[in-house]
C-alpha cells in the first residue's frame, strides 16, 4: 500500500474515532502485525502515537527500527517464557490472564525497578478458543494481583467475538464495560481496551476509551 493511502486510511479512522468520542479522549492504537517499520514509521510521523504488537518475534525484530516518539503495546496472547524479551520495550500488555503470567511480568521487571502497566484480558464471550478471565472471576483476579509491586492494572481488555450484528457486539462489550466500571470507577486514567477494525465503533459506542485498529488502516493481511 502506498503511503498515500495508508495516509487517507488512517486520517478517517481518526476522524472515526474522534466524532465517536465527543469529549472523551479515545486512543487509537495501530495493530502492526506484519506491517514493516517504515510504514508503521510513517503513521507516527503523522501523528500516531500508539502501536501494539502480536508476536514477541516480531516485536524484536522490529523494535529498533521504531520511531521511539510512539508508544509500544503488547497486545497478543503472552507466553510466561517470553516475558523476558519484551518487559524493558513495551509500556503496556493487554493481555494478561494468569496469575503465573502477572507473576513472571513482576518477577522480570523487579529486575530493572520498572513498574509495568498491565490490562486484565476478559472472556466476554465465554470462547474456548480464547484466552481470557471469565466475567465472574474479574474481581478475584484483580484483587489477587494488587500484592505485586511491579505490576499495575491499568484496566479491562476484551476480544468480543465476532458478531453479525451492532446489538450483539453491544452486548459483548457491555459485559467488561460494567466490570470496568465495578473496579475503576475513581481512576479517571483507567482503561478499556476494546473494539478492532470490524468493531471499533461499538466499541466506543460501549465505553472504551482505547480500540485497536490494523487492517482499516494498512489493509486486509496477507498470510
Amino acid at each position: 500500500m502506498t503511503h498515500e493511502a495508508l495516509k487517507q486510511n488512517y486520517e478517517s479512522v481518526l476522524s472515526t474515532v474522534r466524532s465517536l468520542g465527543g469529549e472523551r479522549k479515545i486512543t487509537l492504537l495501530l495493530a502492526t502485525k506484519m506491517q514493516n517499520a517504515d510504514d508503521i514509521n510513517y503513521l507516527i510521523s503523522l501523528g500516531a502515537d500508539t502501536i501494539g504488537e502480536n508476536r514477541v518475534n516480531e516485536l524484536l525484530e522490529k523494535y529498533d527500527a521504531y520511531d521511539k516518539r510512539a508508544s509500544v503495546h503488547f497486545i497478543g496472547t503472552l507466553q510466561k517464557n517470553k516475558v523476558k524479551y519484551i518487559y524493558d520495550k513495551v509500556d503496556l500488555i493487554h493481555s494478561v490472564d494468569k496469575l503465573s503470567l502477572a507473576e513472571e511480568i513482576n518477577k522480570q521487571c523487579a529486575k530493572i525497578g520498572k513498574v509495568m502497566d498491565i490490562l486484565i484480558e476478559v472472556n466476554s464471550g465465554r470462547e474456548e478458543s480464547k484466552g481470557g478471565i471469565m466475567p465472574e472471576a474479574v474481581c478475584d483476579f484483580y484483587d489477587k494481583l494488587k500484592c505485586l509491586p511491579f505490576v499495575r492494572v491499568r484496566g479491562l481488555m476484551t476480544m468480543a467475538p465476532r458478531c453479525e450484528s451492532r446489538e450483539e457486539y453491544l452486548k459483548y462489550f457491555g459485559i467488561t464495560k460494567a466490570l470496568f466500571d465495578e473496579l475503576f470507577k475513581n481512576e479517571n486514567d483507567a482503561i478499556l481496551s476494546m473494539g478492532m477494525s470490524e468493531s471499533y465503533e461499538y466499541a466506543i459506542e460501549a465505553g472504551a476509551n482505547l480500540v485497536r485498529v490494523g487492517s482499516k488502516i494498512f489493509g486486509e493481511r496477507i498470510y
